[in-house]
């Protein structure tokens, strides 16, 4: 555990710690059992991987959860310097993390991009509960931003010869991936998913459907590193093309809808596309829309 600076008061509470490390955990959870997903690990199959299953993702997220108050116990004690200075923190909770995640899953990579979008959310908000300021999704995005505030020139413009996979996407094809969502302050979330999924929800649709719209409307306009990977710029196009059109001819409002989607998922599996950015951002996006819920409750 982080320990923690002397401060006139110690705002952040046990209630409060498991609180947000529960409602994180669901997150994950909520997402890897969301079904058809297209391309990605769900109830019905395992999408694009052959290498891991639904079990694999429950096991990595229960690992994750362990040290989730680690990360906004870190946000807490750490309140006291400039947002510059946290990323080295987190990130060195982050490695221990994906260590547990890789125990847990026998080496097989589930939520390593969920560690980084979650971990710098849950040390922001251990920095804003301790700082005694608004806790809203924006502000928890605008954290984050300060946090990485430079890590896309730092980690993804730099050119040698061992270029990491997102080196060499950002490169080829301009794609920044997790790290340039992030030092956005999460974009796609804040200005498309979230308030997508909210107005559905506003509306009475259906929870699982709305949240498989959300991921339609995420995959549409996401960069996701995970498909250009997999299938370069082309692939990214047309996973893109054919989640913009399903949009347009009506999304998943109901039921009736699915078979739509299943086709979409045959389809990714042929093509061996697995959109994994897309998914850990509507892990951010259903995190931020339950967030006020814990809040709520605990405080």
């Amino acid at each position: 555990m982080t320990p923690m600076p002397v401060f006139a008061e110690n705002r952040l509470t046990s209630s409060l710690i498991q609180g947000w490390s529960e409602l994180a955990w669901r997150a994950m959870l909520t997402e890897v059992n969301l079904s058809p997903k297209p391309g990605l690990v769900d109830r019905v199959n395992t999408g694009a991987h052959k290498d891991m299953s639904l079990i694999d993702f429950q096991r990595s997220a229960l690992a994750i959860r362990q040290w989730l108050p680690d990360f906004i116990e870190h946000g807490a004690a750490s309140a006291h310097l400039p947002s510059a200075e946290i990323l080295a923190g987190a990130r060195s909770i982050g490695l221990l993390c994906e260590e547990a995640m890789f125990r847990a899953t026998a080496g097989v990579n589930t939520h390593k991009g969920s560690i980084f979008s979650l971990g710098l959310i849950c040390t922001a908000l251990g920095r804003l509960q301790q700082l005694d300021l608004p806790i809203t999704a924006a502000s928890l995005c605008a954290s984050v931003s300060a946090f990485c505030q430079g890590i896309t020139a730092r980690e993804l413009e730099q050119n040698n010869p061992s270029q990491t996979a997102g080196q060499r996407l950002f490169h080829q094809l301009g794609l920044t991936g997790a790290r340039g969502e992030a030092e956005a302050g999460y974009p796609l979330v804040i200005n498309h998913a979230l308030p997508h999924y909210q107005q559905l929800l506003a509306q009475g649709r259906d929870p699982e459907l709305a949240l498989l719209d959300t991921l339609l409307l995420l995959m549409a306009r996401n960069g996701d590193t995970n498909v250009a990977s997999r299938g370069g710029a082309e692939g990214l196009l047309w996973l893109q093309t054919r989640a913009k059109a399903l949009l347009h001819s009506g999304g998943i409002r109901t039921a009736d809808d699915l078979p739509s989607l299943i086709h979409f998922d045959n389809q990714c599996i042929e093509r061996n596309l697995s959109p994994g950015g897309s998914a850990d951002l509507l892990i951010v996006t259903w995190f931020l829309a339950h967030l006020s819920h814990v809040s709520f409750h605990l405080l």
